[in-house]
């Protein structure tokens, strides 16, 4: 029997929404390579740890990895496709998306034990969440099963992921247009207590804010002046510093309480607590006061960012080599082969 349109209304909605989330979810398991590559877990955790024992900063750079990827065509791994019409050449990512050698790694670890079974974007999720756990954050159960996607969507990354120099309101419609609502948002930004950010992406605030002539007044003066001998005028916009201030490598509620001490480094960080917006400031003042409340909701938005649009089934493909659709490869390898041929 056919419902008429008019009995529609917005609980009937919702509950399609639901079922639709957790038919998704449904296709994600935590036990997905139990008997496929039971050790995937560990040799991830492995690979990653070896990478922040090395460089820190990586752990920020992995999670920043995951997140990137699953804005654009979802959690399918096509951040880490090559080629001048990548998404690694979008703005948003040209010289600052890293650890494209750390997932190499994993990946050629993974094959070794298991070849052919484990997707790169899995490999993303997982090391996101161990680059979280290694710097002091929580952990949570991996939703696994996802296939590679194998095209990349260069324009996607322009115009679809969060800027730093972004209005609140656009950054809530981005995380809008991928299912993560305000909580998701304020959550995910606490993502930033740990990494660094370069000048070029804060440097709008230190001198001339707006046309105003003077620095961001929603930018703590002493701060303001440290980051003005840091970037001067003069810079190419490339030197680093923390994002979260006076707490760069661990991963705490320690970001929330620089907000609400105007030593937010981004604007699209500060804007959390120094906009209109009541609801996000609510969430700062809480996650501030509160690590595990942060710590248990940062968790849950990882785990739904983690199930935008997954690839599943026959749907996309596991790359052998995380740079390369599997029919290039093909190719490669093809090519090699005649050129040792013709010597």
């Amino acid at each position: 029997m056919k419902m008429p349109i008019s009995s529609f209304n917005g609980r009937s909605v919702l509950v399609i929404s639901l079922m639709l989330f957790t038919a998704v979810r449904s296709q994600l398991t935590t036990d997905y390579y139990s008997t496929t590559c039971p050790r995937v877990l560990q040799i991830v955790r492995s690979e990653v740890q070896k990478a922040i024992k090395v460089e820190m900063r990586m752990a920020a750079s992995l999670l920043r990895l995951h997140f990137h990827d699953c804005f654009v065509n979802g959690c399918d791994g096509s951040v880490l496709l090559d080629g001048s019409d990548g998404e690694k050449f979008a703005f948003p990512n040209l010289n600052s998306a890293r650890g494209f050698e750390v997932v190499d790694n994993i990946k050629t670890a993974v094959e070794s034990r298991c070849s052919g079974v484990v997707s790169c974007a899995d490999i993303l999720a997982i090391a996101a969440r161990d680059s979280v756990v290694l710097s002091g954050g929580p952990s949570w159960k991996v939703l696994l099963g996802r296939r590679d996607g194998t095209v990349a969507n260069q324009t996607g990354a322009n115009n679809g992921l969060p800027a730093p120099f972004d209005s609140l309101s656009s950054i809530i419609s981005k995380f809008s247009d991928v299912g993560l609502n305000l909580t998701d948002v304020v959550s995910l930004s606490g993502g930033h207590t740990i990494g660094l950010a370069k000048c070029a992406t804060f440097s709008d605030r230190l001198f001339n804010f707006s046309g105003t002539g003077a620095p961001d007044p929603t930018m703590e003066s002493t701060m303001a002046s440290d980051l003005q001998n840091l970037c001067p005028l003069t810079s190419d916009g490339n030197a680093t510093t923390a994002l979260d201030r006076n707490s760069t490598d661990l991963f705490d509620n320690h970001y929330f309480q620089n907000l609400i001490n105007n030593k937010g480094l981004l604007s699209s960080d500060q804007i959390l607590f120094s906009g209109d917006d009541e609801e996000t400031k609510a969430l700062v003042r809480s996650f501030s006061s509160n690590q595990r409340l942060f710590f248990d909701t940062f968790a849950e938005s990882m785990i739904k960012m983690g199930n935008i649009s997954p690839l599943t089934g026959s749907n996309g493909e596991i790359r052998n080599n995380c740079r390369v659709v599997n029919s290039n490869l093909l190719k490669i390898s093809a090519w090699q082969t005649h050129q040792v041929e013709l010597f």
